[in-house]
């Protein structure tokens, strides 16, 4: 059993009950819309986000109705980013099931998404708090900019350490963020408090989104084919350090093929390889580290019960190991 599968057994009721709330946030007297949302959230994956909510709000002290609310916010809108990612991405598989622009259209793709993005934030009024409100409106907004943000730099080929930090922050570790954020809010911690689970949340976040990149390096069981992100031209942190770190004869090559778009099986082979050969993936992995070291640093100064502490250092032991 990984480590997610026990934070989940620990926080077993809370879940059963979060997905009371989460199907009844999509109730409908339309069957297409049943049927469509249905067939979205039974396709998605960990729950990892709203496990992060109530894991916090328990550790600050209290699971209330408007944590759950919270949770099913910030869950409906990850879940909406990745029907809308995989129609701009024109993916036909999430996580070895079809997605649902291949199983019906982009049409009622787009349009199921934005339904839960709008019930997103109907939930999020439902914590009558303006707070997680401000930190909902906000979320939305970086979701869309990192999506536009990632886009640009695929087609205008910018191939920056920097800009990379700046669209995984905005993609993945503003909805980490928000979660624990939201958790902290509803479990009654004070200002100083919330502050430090934000600061955790981009860290997991951006780790999280660290070892999906180093996901496309290796033949991992992972929902995607090896070598997707450069197929999208999605160009990441292994490879943007080995073209920085490596010889120039060779960088220039591989960078022909990117600016070449000729993403054949024997090119992306190449390319992955040279990530690899060139410390890229090792680099990641180590950029990771270091992350997850600050974070257990501040989770270790907390004073909560040493059950939550240990759960919440299981979730830093989740992200350092996992293989999916």
């Amino acid at each position: 059993m990984d480590q997610s599968q026990l934070i989940k057994g620990f926080l077993q009721e809370e879940l059963l009950v979060f997905d009371k709330y989460l199907r009844d946030s999509v109730i409908s007297s339309n069957p297409l819309l049943i049927e469509l949302t249905s067939y979205v959230l039974n396709s998605n994956g960990k729950r990892l986000r709203p496990t992060l909510v109530l894991l916090t709000a328990k550790a600050c002290g209290r699971i209330i109705p408007e944590t759950y609310h919270g949770a099913v916010t910030v869950e409906l809108l990850h879940t909406a980013t990745l029907v809308h990612d995989d129609v701009i991405d024109k993916s036909d598989f999430r996580r070895g099931k079809q997605s649902l622009n291949a199983l019906h259209d982009n049409t009622q793709s787009v349009l199921i998404g934005d339904y839960l993005l709008s019930t997103a934030l109907a939930e999020s009024v439902k914590t009558q708090n303006l707070e997680i409100i401000r930190i909902i409106s906000e979320l939305g907004q970086n979701l869309s900019e990192g999506e536009l943000t990632q886009f640009n730099l695929a087609k205008e080929i910018i191939i920056s350490e920097e800009e990379y930090f700046n669209v995984i922050d905005k993609k993945t570790a503003s909805l980490i963020r928000a979660s624990l954020a939201i958790g902290a809010i509803t479990g009654g911690a004070d200002e100083e408090l919330v502050s430090q689970f934000v600061k955790i949340g981009t860290i997991l976040g951006l780790c999280y989104q660290i070892k999906d990149d180093i996901f496309d390096y290796f033949t991992f069981d992972v929902g995607k084919p090896t070598g997707n992100d450069i197929k999208e031209g999605k160009v990441t942190l292994p490879l943007i350090y080995a073209l920085k770190n490596s010889p120039k004869e060779i960088s220039d090559e591989i960078m022909q093929i990117i600016v070449s778009r000729h993403y054949n099986e024997e090119n992306i082979a190449k390319i992955l390889s040279f990530a690899i050969e060139y410390k890229g993936v090792e680099y990641a992995y180590k950029r990771m580290e270091t992350m997850l070291e600050e974070a257990e640093e501040i989770v270790s100064s907390f004073t909560f019960d040493s059950d939550i502490k240990m759960y919440m250092m299981l979730f830093l032991k989740y992200l350092r190991d996992r293989s999916f």
